[in-house]
């Protein structure tokens, strides 16, 4: 699968962040087909018949579902055969250089090494290592701080050297993405420091050294996306951060997300997750960590 068919997703992680944890009930499997630069743990339990896409590889899960899928590498849920209207998601997503190398490189991290170079194809894990891990699983989202670090670590390590992992597809998302373009992270890392107050292309052009259209244009070929697309997908992902996490009104998020008009706001979130921010924060039964 391409990723240009796919969205690119935005997530509330910042690089300030090490992981975020979902741990959510679910009636049915809605998200589109998406990839992003962070590395994501997904564990599932209740949805047999979901059909499972990671890259080119399209399968038919169990009642029981663990699968680490490497960054940029397309993927997604559909409910399919699936009759469960009561699921278990617990999704735990890291950036992909949480561990540097120089880290990985000690011998008795190898395992994970290894095994982080495997993901970018996408790895299913057994059943057993599933059953055997998944309290630890289910724990990790009333961790935080170095508690949580620390036992992603140990979770990690475990898995790798867990038997009868399956590789999901049979091509590697390819390591390079936008962000490694040093234009692009200082997009990035402006929009996520300014994305509360209005932003121009004007003022983004002036901080590349560019004009506006040749700024465009960059936009357009490093993420498929105009700048403002690209800008409001990422205040969406934060406004997400703040509907899950705290009690502020609909308009207090929106005004804080950047949006100065509550009816743009709404609708732009609804075209992005496919339901109102009151919806989205309604059927959120669950717990949402940022570490």
């Amino acid at each position: 699968m391409q990723t240009n068919l796919f969205n690119r997703e935005i997530t509330p992680l910042t690089p300030e962040d090490c992981l975020l944890v979902f741990d959510r009930w679910k009636e049915t499997f809605d998200f589109p087909p998406h990839f992003h630069p962070e590395f994501e743990l997904n564990f599932i339990q209740n949805a047999a018949g979901v059909k499972r896409f990671v890259g080119d590889h399209i399968g038919e899960i169990g009642q029981l579902e663990l699968v680490l899928v490497g960054p940029n590498q397309p993927h997604f849920w559909e409910q399919a055969n699936c009759s469960s209207t009561r699921i278990r998601e617990i999704t735990i997503q890291f950036h992909q250089n949480l561990f540097h190398d120089s880290l990985l490189n000690k011998n008795i991290l190898h395992p994970i090494r290894d095994m982080l170079q495997r993901a970018y194809r996408g790895i299913a894990f057994s059943e057993n290592a599933i059953r055997q891990l998944q309290p630890r699983i289910e724990n990790l989202a009333n961790l935080s701080g170095m508690d949580a670090f620390l036992e992603l670590l140990s979770l990690l390590f475990d898995l790798s050297n867990s038997r009868n992992q399956q590789m999901l597809s049979s091509t590697s998302a390819k390591k390079e993405d936008f962000f490694n373009h040093e234009k692009m992270k200082l997009v990035f890392e402006f929009v996520q420091k300014n994305y509360m107050r209005k932003i121009k292309v004007e003022e983004m052009a002036d901080l590349l050294n560019m004009t506006e259209v040749s700024f465009s244009r960059f936009m357009k070929q490093r993420t498929g996306k105009t700048f403002i697309e690209y800008l409001n997908d990422s205040r969406i992902g934060f406004a997400t951060r703040y509907l899950i996490e705290n009690n502020h009104s609909i308009s207090e998020i929106a005004y804080l997300c950047g949006f100065n008009n509550l009816a743009n706001f709404n609708r732009i979130f609804k075209k992005r997750k496919g339901s109102t921010p009151s919806e989205y924060r309604d059927n959120f039964a669950g717990i949402k960590r940022v570490n």
